[in-house]
């Protein structure tokens, strides 16, 4: 019997990736995400892939499409928490309701995920948690007042899990990708910096993301 996968934001960088790259491994994998259109597609794309569109800042709707994916699937042995949202901005200027949002769906949602998966994970003996994470989430840049207090809660309450749930068999980790993922959005947000250019990417896409992480803003919100 296949294992199982589930990952939560698929959008078109990361999340499909780990979709991708988790079927390939040979996981039944189980994708969230509020497009519904973009997990269709990818649905009919890749093999033993399952879409749940889900908005994961609603609680309500969070908790009745994970008691659905449970009643259909089991208890996955894989959680990745990679829905994101962000409220751009210093902290003079960003919109309180914005980073309400992004706390929602950062921070609440993972523990959502994690009380959910894990008794399972227990019962079962084995299970892993774990969330995408950036540079944001240790240190706080000044206009990613809306955000990175967010990222830094993450990893702080994977530390928890991991602390709580490790000595019971669940592998909990905080992984930050330290680099703006290479989309279409990126290379129009920075087209004007030499850096970013096409030519750049191909030489040098270390340096080209490293920049970007240090001199952009967070990204769309993938939920």
């Amino acid at each position: 019997m296949k294992k199982i996968c589930l990952i939560t934001g698929v959008g078109p960088g990361t999340g499909s990736a780990l979709v991708r790259r988790f079927a390939a491994g040979g996981y039944r994998v189980i994708m969230i995400a509020r497009d519904a259109a973009r997990l269709a597609s990818i649905e009919e794309d890749v093999p033993d892939t399952h879409a749940h569109p889900c908005n994961v800042a609603d609680e309500a709707q969070f908790q009745d499409t994970l008691e659905a994916i449970e009643a259909a699937w089991g208890i996955p042995h894989i959680v990745i928490h990679n829905a994101v949202a962000a409220a751009r901005g210093d902290y003079q200027h960003i919109d309180p309701k914005a980073m309400q949002v992004a706390w929602q769906v950062n921070v609440m949602a993972l523990l959502s995920l994690a009380r959910w998966a894990s008794p399972g994970m227990i019962d079962r003996g084995e299970g892993a948690i774990i969330c995408t994470g950036n540079t944001a989430a240790y240190r706080g840049k000044a206009h990613f007042a809306g955000f990175a207090p967010t990222k830094a809660a993450q990893r702080i309450l994977m530390e928890s899990i991991a602390r709580a749930s490790g000595p019971k068999g669940i592998h909990a980790a905080f992984l930050a990708i330290d680099a703006v993922i290479d989309l279409e959005w990126t290379r129009k947000a920075f087209a004007e910096n030499p850096m970013t250019s096409s030519a750049n990417r191909r030489t040098s896409p270390r340096m080209a993301s490293h920049w970007r992480i240090n001199q952009g803003a967070p990204g769309p919100s993938i939920w």
